[in-house]
């Protein structure tokens, strides 16, 4: 289809559904906080200061990163981008409110040349206000988060756009062949893409993407250096169980980035391993934080005495209860500091939810972890791990077969033991990633192609 018809259709369906999706984005809003704040900055108007700031900076490199995940992502390429462009301004936008506070946060130390933003709303007012108050060197897009009239106007301004760690899930290929129409003109104007694997190599360009402008980096999720290990959080975490009437030889069962059912799930297959293992803890971080009351809730009918990380505004979660106690981290950006205080994890969203989360950060943390059989959204890397003997993936989602993974990991150390070492040892040809990445960026032939 012809870019203009391409566009047109995009320009005059996002407004609406724009209009449709703001109560619910309000309502996130005031679930996880931040709403107002920086408001603004979504169209494209920044405070007197912040604007002041940008027109100091002689170049800057725009890095757009979603949530909290791929903000994380983006740390680790600035890193590396501060280290062959020490003099270069970085700019780093997100959509989320979660993103937005884990990256003022980290980078706090860099806060002269590292600015952070919330993303401008995709409409082409509003990204061209943002371009020309950033003025961008290159703009950077952390894996598939493609937006046609950023990335348009972008162009229009003679400026590479670039697509890194940009990994494409099964499900995200079938929708974009699906509307191949609508989206090859918008990823064709992309200029350069870091694929983290083969698979995505092939993906990409079956999607309108030469193969000459897609470079395999590796994923820099998985490129993890001993500064990457998050040893305060960890310490800070280790203090807060003290704190909290965690048993001094105690091991954790961590249930990560957990969904609607799977807490609970968990947790009665952990009550079946406690007599036999009266050391072993349950300590749950759920994907959402918001969903505390919740999992409070589903937990104290399953047995257990749940104790929350931060309070709940509701009074009945502080009564103290009985049973068997479970630590639930109600917090965000704390996940990966868990994985490396854990002992053995099981992976959510992948047992009552679908598509899975990431089940490399345990695995890079070294421990033995179980995936349920719900893991589409990582099958390249599932699939790896699994042939690999890296990472334990259930053939259904149901307790008996959790009971059955905790068993065998439990009563065989040493088994868990080469879980683990397994796992770090298949993901060893991704270290590096984010130096191949800033490299990519920063290349003379990353100049518009298009």
């Amino acid at each position: 289809m012809n870019r203009f018809l391409v566009y047109l259709i995009y320009n005059l369906l996002l407004p609406v559904v724009l209009l449709v999706g703001f109560p619910r984005f309000v309502m996130k809003g005031l679930q996880r906080g931040g709403l107002a704040r920086n408001f603004r900055q979504r169209l494209g108007l920044y405070q007197a200061d912040l604007e002041a700031k940008l027109a100091r900076s002689p170049s800057t490199l725009w890095i757009h990163a979603v949530s909290v995940g791929e903000v994380l992502v983006a740390l680790k390429i600035i890193r590396e981008l501060r280290r062959e462009r020490p003099d270069a301004g970085i700019v780093l936008s997100t959509t989320t409110t979660t993103g937005f506070r884990l990256a003022e946060e980290k980078t706090e130390p860099d806060r002269e040349q590292v600015t952070v933003i919330h993303n401008p709303v995709d409409l082409p007012w509003i990204t061209a206000a943002a371009l020309r108050r950033i003025r961008p060197e290159r703009l950077i897009l952390v894996e598939a988060e493609v937006w046609p009239n950023l990335v348009l106007q972008t162009k229009k301004r003679g400026v590479p756009v670039i697509l890194v760690n940009a990994r494409l899930s099964d499900r995200s290929e079938r929708r974009f062949r699906k509307f191949g129409a609508l989206t090859r003109p918008v990823f064709s104007l992309i200029d350069r893409v870091g694929a983290p694997f083969e698979v995505d190599v092939d993906r990409w360009a079956g999607l309108g993407i030469k193969h000459r402008r897609i470079t395999l980096t590796g994923s820099v999720k998985f490129d993890e250096t001993p500064e990457d290990r998050p040893e305060a959080q960890v310490e800070e975490l280790r203090g807060w169980l003290a704190g909290q009437d965690f048993p001094t030889a105690g091991r954790i069962l961590l249930a990560g980035s957990t969904h609607a059912g799977e807490e609970a799930l968990i947790g009665r297959a952990f009550l079946q391993m406690r007599e036999r293992f009266p050391d072993l803890q349950y300590v749950v971080v759920p994907r959402h934080a918001e969903r505390a009351g919740e999992v409070f809730a589903d937990l104290r009918q399953a047995g257990f005495r749940p104790i929350l990380r931060q309070p709940l505004k509701e009074s009945p979660a502080d009564e103290p209860g009985e049973g068997v106690p479970c630590w639930i981290a109600n917090t965000t950006g704390e996940l990966r500091a868990w994985y490396f205080l854990s002992d053995l994890v099981v992976v959510g969203k992948s047992l009552r939810g679908r598509g899975g989360q990431n089940p490399v950060e345990p695995v890079v943390a070294g421990k033995p972890t179980i995936v349920g059989p719900h893991m589409q959204n990582f099958r390249p890397i599932v699939a790896a791990l699994v042939q690999a003997g890296g990472l334990v993936q259930l053939e259904d989602d149901g307790e008996a077969s959790l009971v059955e993974a905790f068993e065998h990991l439990l009563c065989d150390p040493d088994a868990a033991a080469r879980l683990a070492e397994n796992g770090i040892t298949a993901l060893a040809h991704h270290e590096g990633a984010a130096a191949r990445t800033a490299a990519l960026i920063l290349a003379e032939e990353g100049h518009s192609l298009v």
